[in-house]
């Protein structure tokens, strides 16, 4: 172990706090601070307006189905990168990292490419048979799973390298079925990775803007989001309703994130 002097210690911890004070803390209480000048007046007419409320209530829809689909498809993924040795097992975990290595813009391009119903490689045909994915509300959940994809894969993996295999063999060795060992070994021993992965989820899928932007095509009142209200507020100069729709998906993301931290030692303490 390295010895510093209490002085060093404590300039280097100045310099982390001014660092996240300047970078996060500051920037953020400046949206709550205008969101509040004059009382909840900005919340109020926030939520009074259809326009806001629908972008409100498509958000929430599609970050649940999101997380929904990033929870099982990440878990399944998780189980089959750590348990299982196949061909091209270091080319799907680098894969995984795509989304995170290209900007959201590109993702967005990406699917329009796809399923544009104009001349997209799939999207004519789906047009045909009935089905928008551009423009629509599949298309922004397609987008923003795309962007949040590895991070409950990043949160469990390392947890089911370090709990190893052995408790699951033994089970199976007394008759365990995959499923029984799955539910009763398996996901209780991972079950705090995977409630942060959720929530690190739930916190990018709210906040995702450039793929979105992307794939939606703003429309008011069908498919924007609540991050494109921010914008299209803001720009407009509604600053009152855009700080106050930023409070909401900042607020809903920290409230999330200190649940969990506030019940994770409790349920380590019961355990």
């Amino acid at each position: 172990m390295v010895r510093t002097s209490p002085l060093l210690r404590w300039v280097l911890r100045l310099v982390v706090v001014a660092y996240l004070v300047l970078l996060i803390g500051w920037p953020v209480s400046m949206v709550v601070t205008h969101t509040f000048d004059h009382g909840f007046s900005a919340l109020d007419k926030a939520l009074a307006d259809p326009n806001v409320t629908h972008a409100l209530w498509l958000t929430a829809q599609v970050t649940a189905i999101s997380v929904l689909i990033n929870t099982v498809f990440g878990v399944t993924i998780s189980i089959l990168l750590v348990r299982y040795e196949f061909p091209g097992k270091r080319l799907l975990s680098a894969l995984l990292d795509v989304p995170l290595s290209i900007s959201p813009v590109v993702v967005g391009l990406s699917l329009l490419l796809v399923y544009n119903p104009r001349n997209g490689w799939f999207g004519q045909g789906l047009s045909d048979a009935g089905y928008q994915i551009i423009f629509a509300t599949p298309g922004i959940v397609m987008a923003t799973t795309f962007v949040a994809l590895p991070l409950v894969i990043r949160e469990v993996v390392p947890v089911l390298e370090e709990i190893g295999d052995e408790q699951e063999w033994a089970a199976r060795s007394l008759g365990a079925s995959p499923v029984q060992t799955l539910r009763r070994i398996t996901l209780p021993a991972i079950k705090w990775a995977i409630v942060y992965g959720v929530v690190l989820a739930l916190a990018r899928s709210l906040g995702e803007f450039g793929a979105v932007s992307v794939v939606s095509g703003k429309i008011v009142g069908s498919t924007q989001t609540a991050t494109l209200v921010v914008e299209e507020r803001y720009q407009n100069f509604d600053q009152p309703t855009a700080y106050a729709v930023a409070f909401l998906l900042a607020f809903a993301s920290v409230v999330c994130i200190a649940i969990v931290a506030i019940l994770r030692p409790k349920q380590e303490g019961k355990s």
